[in-house]
């Protein structure tokens, strides 16, 4: 444009103009009256295929999730077709900013580690009410596979249990696992001195066959993949939980790492965890015999004065005679609940859906004595009517006395 003002002021044509610019007559005529440059005419916006899900996203923005791969996951569930690039465009300049921290990295062999840590989560009941769960999470640290398990507590028994099916689902067992200074592992770590292991969880670890390694306190980034990974679970997987209850859910995670989680290209190794598992697999040791490992996923709990084993708000029958304060194990399955004693299975029950369910034993008061129970009367003392004594005068007995002895 600045050209045609430059010929037009050497004092060519407009016929001229319009021959060197291959336009017509009256296009430059227009340009050389208009009193400044000529702008185009705003065209109309055309729609994008995010428009009809933005309210979502700024609805899921606000109530904190901005990681774009579940919020394209979940606006795909609702039928969006566009790319993942639209929405990254959208939440990048409405994201939260967050202050990047600094850490030393360490790689470790295949087979060497695993780092261990929990989780907590909220969610919604049925009922509006606030509640909260545990989300135990293990990484293996060369191959980065991932296996996640929501529970209710975070005790030592049900640390262990989870610590099974990990090793079940990695197909192995590392040489060491990397833990904080949780109860659950260490009692005590005094500044100078052996560390005071859990006894029950140090039992575990040496018939498993795994050392234990402790972070450096107050510095969780020393367990820096499991850290991650936990927040992964929470940022990815955790936003579009919808589950009816505590196995479902399980069965939703199981999932989600098998179809997300584990066939991702990692953002540090640039490979697939499926895949480095894939070879790591084989420097893993295996788990011990199922009947050595038997006693770590059973719970113990007394027996009721009712009959009943009480377990996570709910209560299971067991047969008579197992008496009142007499000690059993609970072993709890995906969808069932066995009492033993020992070596002896007593009874099998299915698990509890919902908070105080009773599941009776058949044989559960088959041995309990008939009759009202009132108890045998003890032996009492007895009083006894006064004896009325007639009272004499003493002339009167030794009259008697004279009348004996003929006196």
């Amino acid at each position: 444009m600045k050209r045609l003002y430059e010929w037009r002021g050497e004092g060519l044509s407009i016929r001229a103009i319009a021959r060197h610019l291959g336009i017509a007559r009256n296009t430059v005529r227009k340009y050389l009256r208009a009193p400044g440059v000529p702008q185009p005419a705003p065209r109309p916006r055309r729609p994008s295929k995010l428009d009809p899900y933005k309210e979502y996203i700024l609805q899921r923005l606000e109530e904190g999730v901005d990681n774009c791969a579940v919020l394209v996951r979940e606006i795909r569930a609702q039928g969006y077709t566009g790319s993942a690039t639209l929405v990254r465009a959208f939440v990048q300049p409405r994201r939260r900013r967050r202050v990047p921290s600094a850490t030393r990295r360490f790689e470790t062999a295949p087979g060497e580690q695993a780092q261990v840590d929990w989780g907590q989560v909220t969610y919604t009941t049925p009922t509006g009410q606030v509640a909260h769960l545990w989300v135990f999470v293990m990484v293996l640290s060369w191959s980065r596979a991932l296996y996640v398990e929501f529970t209710p507590r975070a005790d030592v028994a049900t640390f262990i249990r989870c610590h099974l099916h990990a090793f079940e689902a990695f197909g192995g067992v590392p040489q060491r696992c990397l833990y904080d200074n949780a109860k659950v592992v260490v009692l005590e770590r005094p500044a100078a001195g052996e560390p005071v292991w859990n006894p029950r969880f140090l039992d575990f670890a040496l018939r498993v066959g795994f050392d234990i390694r402790l972070c450096h306190p107050y510095r969780p980034q020393t367990k820096g993949r499991v850290e991650s990974g936990v927040k992964y679970v929470k940022q990815n997987f955790w936003p579009s939980a919808r589950f009816t209850d505590l196995a479902d859910l399980n069965r939703q995670a199981q999932t989600w790492v098998a179809t997300v989680a584990q066939v991702r290209v990692h953002g540090t190794t640039h490979e697939r965890p499926v895949d480095r598992l894939a070879q790591e697999r084989p420097v893993l040791h295996a788990l011990p015999p199922a009947e050595r490992l038997a006693v770590f996923l059973r719970e113990p709990r007394r027996v009721g004065r009712d009959g009943y084993v009480q377990w996570e708000h709910a209560w299971y029958g067991v047969p008579w005679p197992w008496r009142p304060g007499q000690e059993v194990q609970v072993h709890p399955q995906d969808d069932r609940v066995e009492i033993w004693a020992g070596d002896q299975r007593l009874a099998i029950h299915p698990r509890a859906l919902r908070r105080g369910q009773r599941f009776p034993h058949p044989r559960q008061w088959a041995g309990l004595p008939s009759g009202d129970n009132r108890p045998t009367p003890r032996a009492q003392g007895v009083q006894v009517p006064t004896v009325e004594v007639a009272q004499r005068s003493l002339a009167a007995y030794e009259a008697l006395v004279g009348a004996v002895s003929g006196t």
